[in-house]
Order: C-alpha cells, then structure tokens, then sequence
C-alpha cells in the first residue's frame, strides 16, 4: 500500500511537470541537454543507427541507457555499457536510444527516466550506484518498464530508501520494501577481486612502488583499492621482498581528473618514485596518466580495457586494467528479457564475481590481450592465478572497514578534495 501511494504522488507530480515544460524535453538522447561537444556526434549515431536496426525488427524491446554524473566518451562504465547495449539491440533488431542527464543529481536522472518512458523504452539500463534514487522513486511510477541496474546495490537502494535515520547497515532494513522488486534487477561486482589481480600483477612484473588513485571513496571504489593492496602484499610475500614493496594510497574526490589531482600525482612519480598508479575513478586516470608521461611511469585502468584510451597519451602506458564484466551482465540480462525469463532476474541483487576457471568468463577479470605480460607474470601464471583464486585457495577479503592488514608499508592520504 505504501508504495502505491508513493506511486501515486509521483505520477501527479509527474504529469504536472511535464505540463509545465510542455513536454518538449522527452527527446531521444537527451538531445537538449547535451553540452558535451565529444560526445554529441556519437549520441546522433546511436540514436539514427538504433532506429535503422529497429525498422522490420522481431524484437519488441525497446532499450534506453542513461548515463551517470559522466556520459558515453569515458572510457570506463558509461561508454562500455553504451558499447554493449548498442551492440545487443543492432544485433537482435531492437530499438535503442541513450539518455544523458542535464546535471548530475538524483532530479535530473529521474527526469531521463522519464524522457525514456516517454519515449517508448521498455527497458532501462542504468550504470552505477547514483541510480539508486531512480529505482526507488520510478520502479513503482513505471510497473510495465523492466530496470537493470548496474553496481546497485542493496546499501544504495536503502540509503535512498531511507533516508534520514538510515544506519549504513543494509542488513538491518528489507530493502524490498523501498522499491518495486517486479520489474528490478541490480547487481554489484567483486571488485576487490581483480584490484588483487592487478596488485599482485604489478609486483609480479617487477614494480616496487606502486600507487592508488581513487575517485571518491565509494564502496566499489574502496573494494577496488583495498584487493589492489591484498595482491600486492600477497605477490611481495611470495617473493619475499615485502621490505622492498610500497603503496600511496589516495582518492581524488571526484571520477575526473584536473590541474590539483596531476599535481598530486607529479609529486607521486616525480618526487616519490612511483612506478605505476591504478586509476580508479571514471575519468581520472588523465591526472595519472599525464603524470606518468612525464617520468616514463605506468597506468592501470579501471572497469573496462583501458588502454586503446590511455596509451593515446603515450604508447605502452597500460600495464593491465582491473575489469567488470558489464557488457557480460548487459548481454545476460537482455537475453534473459528477450527470451521471456525476466522471472529469473527480477528482484534480485547479484553480486557478481567468478564463475569459471576460464578468465573470460568472469564477471570480473584483467584483459587478456592488452596486459603486458612479461617473465615475473606470465598470461600462463595469471590463468594459474585464476584458478586459485575460483577454487578457493586464494582469499580475498572484501571488507572495506578498515584498510587491510598488510607486510608492506602502505601510507593513506585519504581524499584529495
């Protein structure tokens, strides 16, 4: 009952804002909202080739995608689940259109969902936690539109939920109750896992002084630094030099890099002697990689393959990047639309991680093709990794109370800004 009443205040408040703004702004793509100059030619081609790809199409779905606080040209989350919903929809003959928010806040997102609708999608696409709002307050506007969030998890959905009073403890509340589990699927990943892998990575490939840029000290951000430092530590006490191994650790406070987050970093690389910084934040691996460029250090990326953007900058600049499976999730959730087994999917809060000894199976994994392999670390010692890793014999804790417990020095700075 509570949510129908919530629904209902909603739809009202709905209805008499779009009179107010005569509804021209429910356009494809967000087109009157878009000031990002890059990013306009590719929103112009996803919605014309979408529309072609749908003209005599079997597929009844009709897919939005709505950017977070970044838009599709970031190389990380928001362009690698554009990539992978554009190419679902081209090749099972759906309709596809993507939505970018006039401002970063929970209004401005709620009002994209609206455009979609509006529009005519059936289903929602939404990459990364700030969505948490979305789910709570249009999952039950919209009964008839199915929602995959990515990176949502039950915290975000009850801290949104909530609201005041809310203790952080997601364990303590039904999260059920704060949104319409018909027609949601969430899903976090196990990011603490492939930080490790790329941790215990670089040390492997003989990197002494390692570094850690976050972007803001979100849980997923956090879950990434604190496996990086696990392998790290791990790869040094299997070679016995945990005296020789040291960690900066820091977040920017954003996930876009600028002139005080490369400022941080030169004194990094230039002055401190890092070797290599994994960025991971979005956009602000430029911050690291402008720095590096400087003092021939290295790059790890973050969310998806990295390097075709960072290596612009300088060939060779990325070592690896500690990946998400999002097209992998993108893929299984439509299929799992399309083929009539939404039932599989709604309500549920995956936490994805591995699922096979295959390292392209997984949900979260490095690139196979682009890590720099060498003598300390090998493609067979990272399948050989994996392996531990799936079966169990290699422990990877993803608390994030507290920094981990290390031989290594590690030095956290806490947050830029």
């Amino acid at each position: 009952m509570r949510k129908r009443i919530i629904a209902m205040v909603l739809s009202v408040t709905m209805v008499f804002s779009l009179a107010a703004c005569g509804g021209s702004d429910a356009q494809p793509s967000g087109d009157a909202a878009q000031t990002d100059e890059a990013a306009a030619p590719a929103e112009s081609e996803g919605a014309d080739e979408a529309a072609g790809a749908s003209e005599g199409a079997s597929s009844d779905m009709n897919i939005a995608m709505i950017t977070d606080s970044g838009d599709i040209t970031d190389q990380s989350f928001n362009q690698t689940t554009y990539e992978a919903c554009k190419a679902w929809a081209e090749s099972n003959g759906a309709q596809f259109t993507y939505y970018k928010p006039d401002s970063d806040s929970d209004e401005a997102r709620n009002a994209s969902v609206d455009q979609a609708v509006a529009g005519g999608a059936n289903v929602i696409v939404m990459p990364g936690y700030m969505f948490a709002a979305a789910i709570v307050a249009q999952s039950g506007l919209y009964p008839d539109v199915k929602f995959v969030a990515l990176d949502v998890g039950a915290g975000d959905i009850c801290e949104k939920g909530v609201g005041e009073g809310y203790d952080y403890n997601p364990d303590n509340w039904n999260v059920a109750d704060y949104y319409n589990t018909d027609n949601v699927y969430s899903c976090t990943y196990q990011e603490e896992i492939s930080g490790y892998m790329a941790g215990y990575a670089a040390v492997k490939l003989g990197y002494r002084h390692l570094g850690f840029l976050g972007g803001m000290s979100v849980p997923a951000v956090t879950r990434f630094g604190y496996g990086y430092v696990q392998g790290a530590n791990d790869a040094a006490k299997e070679l016995g030099i945990t005296g020789e191994v040291e960690i900066e650790y820091v977040c920017g406070g954003q996930f876009y890099g600028d002139a005080d987050i490369t400022a941080a970093m030169d004194t990094w690389y230039g002055t401190k002697g890092v070797e290599i910084v994994f960025a991971c934040g979005g956009g602000i691996y430029t911050s690291a990689a402008e720095a590096a460029v400087k003092t021939d250090g290295k790059v790890i990326g973050v969310d998806s393959d990295q390097a075709p953007v960072i290596d612009q900058m300088k060939e060779g600049l990325t070592v690896t990047s500690a990946m998400k499976g999002l097209s992998a999730t993108v893929n299984t959730a439509l299929d799992g639309i399309r083929d009539g087994k939404w039932s599989e999917f709604a309500g549920k809060i995956d936490n994805l991680g591995m699922v096979s000894e295959n390292p392209e199976e997984n949900f979260v994994q490095l690139p196979m093709e682009s890590t720099q392999w060498g003598d300390g670390f090998t493609q067979d010692d990272y399948k050989a990794l994996v392996k531990e890793i799936y079966s169990g014999n290699v422990k990877i804790s993803n608390d994030i109370s507290a920094m981990p417990s290390t031989d290594v020095k590690v030095t956290d700075y806490g947050s830029i800004k």
